[in-house]
C-alpha cells in the first residue's frame, strides 16, 4: 500500500479527491494550510469534519497536519508581484506538504485541482507551482468538470460540509495572472527567504 499526502482545503474538490484515493486503497494523510487571518475558522472546521466523515467511511486514521500559512501570505504580499501571488502561494504550500511527506515516509502528493477552474489551475500556473517540489503530484480530478465533482461530493456526504458559510481567502489578488513564466516566478520568489519561511511553517505545524 502506498502512502500519500493530500492538500486539503475546506472546499468541494479536495475531499472528493481524497475519497478517490482512499477508494483505490492508498494510505493517506492530510495537510491543511491555515490562511488565518486572511480567512476565518471555517476552512479548518470544514476540513476536520470532512476527515471525520471519510475516516468513518474508510476505517483509516487519516492524520491531519495544520500548517500556519497566513504569515507566508503577508510576506509574499509585501515583497512580490501581486499578480503572480497565487502561483507563489501554491509553491510554498507544495513545499510544506513535501516536507511533511518526507517526515512521514509518503511517496506522492495529491491535490483536488481540476484544469482551468480558477486562476491557479491553468496549465502554466499548475506547472510552475509544482516545479517547486520533487515528489510526484496526483490530480484525481484533473479531467472532471464542476458538476461531476459536485455529484460525487453529494454522493459521499461532503457537499453539505463544503458549502457551509465561510470567508474566502482575502489574500487573492484582484487580477491574478492566468499565465506565468517559471523564470519570472523564480525571480519573484528570490525576493524572500523561501527556506526560512518553510522551515518556520513546518516547525509550527500541529498534528490533529
Amino acid at each position: 500500500m502506498s502512502r500519500g499526502v493530500m492538500l486539503m482545503s475546506g472546499g468541494i474538490d479536495s475531499p472528493v479527491a481524497l475519497h478517490l484515493m482512499l477508494r483505490q486503497g492508498h494510505e493517506m494523510m492530510a495537510v491543511h494550510m491555515d490562511n488565518r487571518p486572511f480567512t476565518d475558522d471555517s476552512p479548518l472546521e470544514k476540513v476536520v469534519d470532512h476527515l471525520a466523515l471519510l475516516r468513518a467511511q474508510y476505517g483509516q486514521p487519516i492524520p491531519l497536519y495544520v500548517i500556519p500559512h497566513g504569515s507566508t501570505q503577508t510576506t509574499l504580499m509585501r515583497n512580490t508581484d501581486r499578480h503572480v501571488g497565487c502561483v507563489l502561494c501554491r509553491r510554498f504550500m507544495w513545499r510544506s506538504a513535501e516536507r511533511i511527506a518526507e517526515r512521514e515516509g509518503a511517496t506522492f502528493l495529491v491535490t483536488g485541482e481540476a484544469l482551468g477552474q480558477v486562476a491557479s489551475q491553468t496549465l502554466s500556473n499548475m506547472h510552475n507551482a509544482t516545479a517547486a517540489v520533487r515528489l510526484p503530484i496526483v490530480r484525481p480530478l484533473i479531467g472532471f468538470d464542476k458538476s461531476e465533482i459536485e455529484a460525487v461530493a453529494k454522493a459521499i456526504g461532503t457537499y453539505g460540509i463544503s458549502t457551509r458559510p465561510g470567508v474566502c481567502c482575502q489574500a487573492v489578488p484582484d487580477r491574478p495572472a492566468t499565465r506565468s513564466n517559471l523564470l519570472q516566478i523564480v525571480q519573484e520568489e528570490e525576493r524572500v527567504d523561501a527556506e526560512q519561511i518553510i522551515d518556520d511553517c513546518v516547525r509550527r505545524a500541529m498534528l490533529l
